[in-house]
């Protein structure tokens, strides 16, 4: 019997396993550039009712509406309204949105035109923000820059298959 426990153990298989080991250290200072962004809002108009009579200031059957153009905002009409028969019921709604007017020139950083939507962002002061790295020693300093993300990481990773 104890010769087969001493041969079964010199014939069991042997044990394969690799191990990987990495360290990764990394850095990034970003420092962002300057940028304006607008959106231009439109006019619009709308008019809607129910047995109602509109005229316009030249007793003129009209809806209202737009007009010539200035600076990209155009000349509106509205039209008054009365009852079209006495007694009976009526609905009247009409709106207006005025647009932005266009600038006679492109807007520079940091000002803001007659634009109902804008971002203007500044280009960045990097000042005296700093990154080290050394033997995976990471120094991240912001000191006194603007508009400046600094970004440090360290990875390990063991792998055993």
């Amino acid at each position: 019997m104890k010769k087969l426990i001493l041969l079964g153990l010199l014939i069991s298989s042997p044990v394969y396993a690799d191990i990987k080991h990495s360290i990764t250290s990394s850095v990034k200072l970003e420092a962002v550039a300057a940028g304006t962004s607008a959106d231009k809002i439109g006019s619009s108009y709308s008019i809607s009712g129910n047995n109602i009579t509109t005229v316009n200031s030249d007793s003129a059957a009209t809806v209202g509406g737009f007009g010539d153009v200035t600076s990209g905002v155009p000349a509106i009409t509205f039209p008054t309204a009365s009852q079209a028969t006495s007694g009976s019921a009526f609905s009247f709604s009409q709106s207006y949105l005025e647009g932005d007017a266009t600038p006679n020139a492109v807007p520079s950083v940091g000002s803001v035109p007659n634009f109902s939507d804008i971002t203007s962002t500044d280009a960045a002061s990097v000042g005296t923000a700093d990154i080290g790295l050394s033997n995976h020693s990471i120094t991240l300093t912001p000191g006194t820059g603007t508009g400046v993300t600094l970004t440090g990481q360290f990875v390990t990773d063991l792998t055993i298959e």
